[in-house]
């Protein structure tokens, strides 16, 4: 395997930014450039006496340093940030069509395979953390933070090979040095029945093939049904009238509006007193509100 080229500084902070959400990458990218812009232009005051000079001279270092770092700093930042919402979109357009049958799990690539596990947990709730240092041939290839834990996951995208139990093995030893509360490894075949055998008791969960696509279609229709179901609205009123109310209330089809409360108005019938028989409009919030309105002709 070839060696990895050696980045730069700049490269790295590029990588740090796009595993975080693009909408915190960017206020930070603002904050840092004034922070540093801060440092550049505040003054520095010239030494008093030789015991002031060594602090002289870490201010201007400190300015020296903050000149270029309100660019480059901030430039990284939001070059992650771009990084970072493409990663979302190429995640969910992946994702997407997997569970519409549109690829299939032998059909991706491995670094693909590895978008869309994380993708998946990361609709279960997790937030997830794409290591970048599995690749092709193993190791831990995301991490997973909930409700304080953390979990890990390796991905094993083996066309025409079941999953052996030195796998599990492995998983289960970095699970237990790094102190991880649990672990999952994700394949697109099948694994030996040694394999289910060594990870029963423990906290690890082995997911094929088959249980991630159906995981994949039940979240896909998940979000579909939400997206599906209309915008709740409040009810028209409906009134009801109260035993203890000495008006009768009757809905009309066009109530006119309480213009105290700008609540709706009902037709009342007055039950007693001189105006005892007759019909005219009180607001619906009574005896919250008493306004009335005219009468209505009989």
């Amino acid at each position: 395997m070839a060696r990895r080229r050696k980045q730069s500084p700049f490269e790295d902070l590029i990588d740090l930014a796009a595993l975080m959400p693009w909408w915190i990458t960017l206020p930070l990218a603002l904050i840092a450039y004034l922070w540093l812009n801060s440092i550049v232009t505040s003054p520095i005051p010239a030494p008093a006496n030789p015991a002031d000079l060594g602090s002289h001279m870490s201010g201007m270092m400190l300015r020296g340093l903050a000149v270029p770092a309100q660019y480059f700093v901030p430039a990284a930042l939001v070059f992650g940030a771009i990084a970072s919402a493409f990663g979302r979109m190429r995640r969910k357009k992946l994702f997407d069509s997997v569970a519409s049958n549109e690829n299939t799990l032998e059909s991706i690539s491995w670094r693909e395979f590895e978008l869309l596990v994380g993708e998946a947990f990361r609709r279960k709730g997790f937030t997830v953390q794409e290591t970048g240092q599995g690749g092709a041939d193993g190791g831990i290839d995301l991490v997973l933070l909930k409700d304080g834990e953390k979990y890990l996951v390796q991905c094993k995208q083996w066309r025409r090979q079941l999953v052996q139990v030195n796998v599990i093995r492995e998983l289960f030893g970095v699970m237990t040095a790094e102190g991880a509360k649990g672990g999952f490894v994700v394949i697109s075949g099948r694994f030996t029945e040694d394999a289910k055998v060594f990870a029963q008791g423990k906290n690890l969960q082995l997911i094929e093939g088959a249980e991630l696509n159906e995981m994949i279609r039940q979240s896909r229709a998940t979000a579909t049904r939400q997206k599906a179901q209309p915008t709740t609205s409040k009810a028209p009123y409906q009134p009801t009238p109260a035993t203890s109310d000495p008006l009768v209330e009757t809905p009309c089809a066009t109530q006119p509006i309480c213009p105290t409360c700008q609540a709706p108005m009902v037709q009342r019938v007055a039950k007693r007193g001189s105006n005892a028989g007759n019909t005219f409009w009180g607001c619906s919030q009574y005896p919250k509100c008493k306004t009335t309105r005219n009468e209505i002709p009989a």
